[in-house]
This record gives C-alpha cells, sequence and structure tokens, in this order.
C-alpha cells in the first residue's frame, strides 16, 4: 500500500504541475495538453501512450484501494473487539484518521467526474478536444460554481488523505524511529499544503476572473 501511495503522490504531483501551464496562456496551455496525447508518435498511434497511462493509473488506484481493504480486515480479524476509544499514535493526525475512509470515497466520486468533464469532456461545455485551455475555463467559470466548489472540497479531502497516507508511508518504509517522526510530519504536511494549494489555485483564478 505504501509503494502504490507513493506512485500515485507523484502523479499527483506532476498532475499539479501540469495544471499550471493554464497561467501561460491558452497557446501554451494547449501545446502542453497536444505533447500529451501525442507522445510516442509516430512509433506509436495518437493517444497510445497517454492511455497506457491512464490504464496504468486506474490498475494502480485499485491496488491501492484494495491494500487498504485487505489491512483494514486484517486489523479487525487481529482484534474482532473494538477499542471503546482509540487514542491516535505520535504524529497521526486524529482528523485524517477519522476522514480517511469518507475522503477516499469522495475522491473516488471526484476522479469519476473529473473523468467525464476534462477528459472525455461528457459534462464539459466545450467538447473540442484540442482546446484544453477552454474546457479548463469553462468548467471553472462563475456561473458553474458548483463544480469548483465540489472540487475544492475534493481537494480537502486530498488533503487531509494525503497528510496521513505520507506520513504512514515514511513510517512504514522507514520505521517508527522517533528522530524521524518530527520531520515525517512536517514532509507530510507540506506536501498536502502543497498539493491542495497548487491544484485550487487554478479553479479559483477562473472563478475570479484572474484567468479568462
Amino acid at each position: 500500500m505504501a509503494v502504490s501511495g507513493v506512485l500515485l503522490v507523484l502523479f499527483i504531483i506532476v498532475h499539479m504541475a501540469g495544471n499550471l501551464h493554464v497561467f501561460e496562456g491558452r497557446e501554451e496551455m494547449n501545446a502542453y495538453a497536444h505533447g500529451l496525447r501525442t507522445l510516442g508518435e509516430p512509433l506509436l498511434p495518437h493517444e497510445t501512450v497517454l492511455w497506457v497511462l491512464r490504464v496504468g493509473l486506474i490498475v494502480l488506484a485499485a491496488v491501492h484501494i484494495w491494500s487498504a481493504v485487505v489491512l483494514t480486515r486484517r486489523s479487525l480479524a487481529a482484534r474482532p473487539v473494538r477499542y471503546h476509544s482509540r487514542k491516535p499514535a505520535k504524529g497521526e493526525s486524529r482528523h485524517a484518521v477519522a476522514t480517511m475512509r469518507w475522503g477516499a470515497a469522495v475522491l473516488v466520486l471526484f476522479v469519476a467526474w473529473h473523468l467525464l468533464d476534462l477528459t472525455f469532456r461528457t459534462v464539459n461545455p466545450v467538447k473540442d478536444v484540442p482546446d484544453a485551455y477552454g474546457a479548463v475555463v469553462a468548467t471553472f467559470s462563475p456561473e458553474r460554481w458548483p463544480v469548483t466548489v465540489f472540487y475544492l472540497l475534493a481537494l480537502v479531502a486530498l488533503g487531509f488523505h494525503l497528510r496521513h497516507g505520507v506520513w504512514s508511508a515514511v513510517q512504514t518504509i522507514a520505521g517508527p524511529d522517533t528522530k524521524w517522526r518530527k520531520r515525517t510530519q512536517a514532509v507530510a504536511l507540506a506536501v498536502a499544503l502543497v498539493v491542495v494549494v497548487g491544484f485550487a489555485i487554478v479553479p479559483l483564478s477562473v472563478t475570479f476572473g484572474l484567468v479568462k
């Protein structure tokens, strides 16, 4: 689970960086999106590499969810009688632990919407695939504020998930060494904040007219 989580975090960071091309303007953003669709050409058909990456990410996410379910079942099997009150381990956020499950459900719904909106354009006003910039501006336009609110709520869930997940992954890989605990907390919080702010700045900039 730690390995799949780390790989997903790396993808999220790369995806966030790609989104920031919107601040360079329509031409640069669309050129970036075109580059993704034409990876591997002419050796491979159009969008082949992109679809391989998409399928790989779906498999990776499925493995991550499956691992979480297995670990939860093992934990319950090891102690069938629940604690009356669970005290979080040092470095573990009580709120993050409490929201991991519902946060994951929100993220699954968000990913489904995100694919329909900006990947397949099923619910996006802009149907022209090459115009990635136009699709982003359209989906976060002021009149579609519920979409922006949903996006931001999903980012809050992602932030809690990342904060707890990065902390857990480092603990799993490096071990619960006391001297690393505070550093692990700081790294987990920093990653969560960078990702949330990096993603949130795009819809907010569009909604408030900074990106048109």
